[in-house]
């Protein structure tokens, strides 16, 4: 099996699904050639596992990213640029983000402020920032079509986020502020794939099921070894037909 992609960017990766990420790329025999995992303070002990990780594996860098800091988010692009030498970005996953409680009733101002900056500006700030190299990744590869092996954009959503099946999930899972942010994620995505597509760079959003993480909480029903074996999979058959869509770990399409 050829690989996902040559080169990859994952946002978020001091753990959860982004460290997960990190993890089953590498180990597949196929691994990609350069996989950047950010994080906002890679000195950090609770980086520790991502520094032993590339400690171990030369095709894996650690980078410094505050997703919602333009002066991190553009020295970190520069980074990467030096590191691949001239070559592209095959794929970006916008993984980066937070899901504090909040009910109609605690919901104010400040939350919603707080939550559409982590979730949705930063994905913004990142993706603008990281678009040349995707952008080269797609003019450099011949292939017909769009994939993750020639250029694709990836956002991380929720079933959370879809206004057709509030009703049926609202009482499990309330958080206003961040179903409202992870809607707005959804509509940038949308947008992107339709901006980007003349680049040839494919945008989907993905929804990785009620993971076991900090976000998911005790309840959660999906491991992250299962959830990111599921993703990675859904990344690998992308096609141009899911540009623009919202998709499960499973590769099911879930309504907006």
């Amino acid at each position: 099996m050829s690989p996902l992609a040559r080169t990859i960017l994952i946002t978020g990766c001091n753990r959860g699904l982004g460290l997960e990420m990190v993890r089953q790329l590498l180990a597949k025999p196929n691994a990609p050639e350069q996989i950047f995992a950010t994080c906002r303070t890679p000195e950090s002990p609770q980086c520790q596992t991502l520094n032993e990780l590339a400690a171990k594996h030369s095709n894996l860098k650690v980078i410094q990213l505050e997703a919602t800091d333009p002066t991190s988010v553009n020295k970190a692009a520069k980074e990467v640029e030096a590191h691949l030498k001239g070559a592209g970005l095959n794929v970006l996953i916008n993984n980066a983000g937070i899901m504090p409680p909040s009910t109609l009733e605690t919901v104010d101002a400040e939350d919603l402020m707080h939550l559409y900056t982590t979730n949705v500006v930063g994905p913004l700030l990142v993706t603008k920032a990281f678009l040349h190299l995707l952008k080269k990744a797609a003019k450099n590869n011949a292939q017909a079509g769009m994939s993750c092996s020639k250029a694709a954009l990836i956002n991380m959503s929720t079933i959370g986020s879809s206004i057709t099946l509030c009703h049926e999930l609202y009482d499990v899972l309330p958080v206003v502020s961040y179903r409202c942010s992870k809607a707005a994620l959804n509509m940038l995505t949308k947008c992107q794939s339709l901006g980007y597509k003349p680049d040839g760079i494919l945008v989907t959003a993905i929804h990785p099921g009620w993971v076991q993480t900090d976000l998911g909480g005790p309840g959660a029903t999906l491991s992250t070894q299962d959830s990111v074996k599921g993703i990675l999979n859904v990344l690998y058959h992308l096609t141009e037909k899911d540009n623009g869509c919202l998709l499960d770990w499973e590769g099911k399409s879930i309504p907006w």
